[in-house]
């Protein structure tokens, strides 16, 4: 009888491939447009939410909003209230949206250091 290791274990591990997987919707809070970019601009430290919305630019109030929520949810970003008038609300990484962090910022450097040959190869794709 072969034993199981780390990897055939669900519940030590997720099986992304699979459609009904919960580590897909975690994928798809990450790598959504406005998600890497929430992540990447809260690496660079803790912000308040219109903060975020100036420095994301194209990003409306409510998906920002959505983004931030279910990045919480997924344990990634830390939402902090300050009892102060008027509400004053913080937002920053957890020590999960930290390592995710490491990631995610390799594909996105990867992405604009090589903009030039994918333009290229859309041009080429478009003729």
């Amino acid at each position: 009888m072969k034993s199981k290791g780390i990897f055939d274990d669900p519940y030590r591990r997720g099986r992304l491939l699979s459609a009904d997987c919960p580590s897909r919707q975690i994928l798809r809070h990450v790598t959504s447009r406005w998600g890497l970019l929430v992540l990447i601009v809260l690496r660079t430290g803790t912000h308040r939410f219109s903060a975020l919305r100036d420095q994301i630019e194209g990003v409306s109030e409510r998906m920002l909003a959505q983004t931030l929520q279910a990045l919480e949810s997924d344990g990634f970003v830390s939402r902090v209230s300050l009892p102060v008038v008027p509400p004053h609300v913080e937002y920053s990484l957890t020590p999960l949206g930290e390592e995710i962090c490491d990631r995610v910022e390799g594909l996105a450097d990867w992405i604009e250091t090589n903009l030039p040959r994918l333009l290229q190869a859309q041009r080429q794709a478009a003729e």
